[in-house]
């Protein structure tokens, strides 16, 4: 079977100078700046999107407008409660449930879960600063991604 590419993309950076909770809070101005660059950056390295799945927190959906606004072909995007404040077992099962058809899925959500989240599918360990991406290879299919079975192709925040 093919192998799947799985991005993990957090949330630009947040806003934390006013009292609302935190799945509400806001991107700052910095944020706002750099989430199109990442997506610039998946336009150039990737070769199209099959799904996107995203944290419900405000900081992240917003992170996925600015960044799908770059894309040609924006992806079906779902929003998952299972990416807040998730830990690296929990998103796990988000990975494995992603659609069959789609062989490339883009998430977009928090650390210290997607850090760990990498870690864990890698073996390596992964530093995801704000509207940084972690590009992974999963082989065969969604249900393939164990511990340690994934490869890290690339990381970094996108230059911009």
């Amino acid at each position: 079977m093919k192998e799947r590419t799985l991005i993990l993309l957090r949330h630009a950076k947040s806003d934390w100078s006013g009292e609302q909770p935190d799945v509400e809070r806001p991107l700052a101005g910095r944020g706002r700046r750099q989430a199109p660059d990442a997506g610039r950056w998946l336009v150039t390295n990737v070769d199209g999107i099959g799904v996107a799945v995203v944290s419900p927190a405000a900081r992240a959906r917003n992170t996925w407008e600015l960044v799908s606004a770059e894309l040609d072909a924006p992806p079906p995007t779902r929003v998952d409660d299972r990416l807040y404040a998730a830990s690296a077992d929990e998103l796990l099962a988000v990975v494995r449930d992603l659609p069959a058809d789609a062989e490339t899925a883009v998430l977009v959500g928090h650390n210290p879960g997607f850090e760990e989240l990498a870690e864990l599918l890698t073996g390596e360990p992964t530093r995801l600063t704000t509207s940084a991406l972690a590009v992974l290879t999963v082989p065969g299919s969604w249900s393939d991604a164990a511990p340690g079975a994934c490869a890290l192709r690339a990381l970094g925040r996108p230059p911009g």
